[in-house]
C-alpha cells in the first residue's frame, strides 16, 4: 500500500469459483507483533483498487493498533 498505508500488507485471495476476491490487510511493523487490521470481500467486478471507505477504515485501525503497542508494550 501507498502513503500513510506503507507499512500495511495487502493480501488478496481468490475464490475457486474466480466470481469473487477477499482481502486481508495486516502490518508486521509494529515490534514482533502482527495486528490484522481489516479484511472485506471486492465487490466491484472492474478495478483493483481498494475502496475509500476500507482505506480509511484501515488507517484508523492502524493508528489505533500502535496506540494500543505502544501503551501494552512499549
Amino acid at each position: 500500500m501507498k502513503g500513510k498505508l506503507r507499512d500495511v500488507i495487502e493480501i488478496s485471495v481468490h475464490d475457486d469459483s474466480g466470481d469473487r476476491t477477499y482481502r486481508t490487510t495486516c502490518t508486521t511493523k509494529i515490534g514482533d507483533v502482527v495486528y490484522v487490521l481489516h479484511a472485506f470481500q471486492k465487490k466491484a467486478k472492474s478495478g483493483s483498487a481498494t475502496p475509500k471507505r476500507e482505506l480509511d477504515m484501515i488507517e484508523r485501525r492502524l493508528k489505533a493498533a500502535r496506540k494500543y503497542h505502544e501503551e501494552n508494550y512499549g
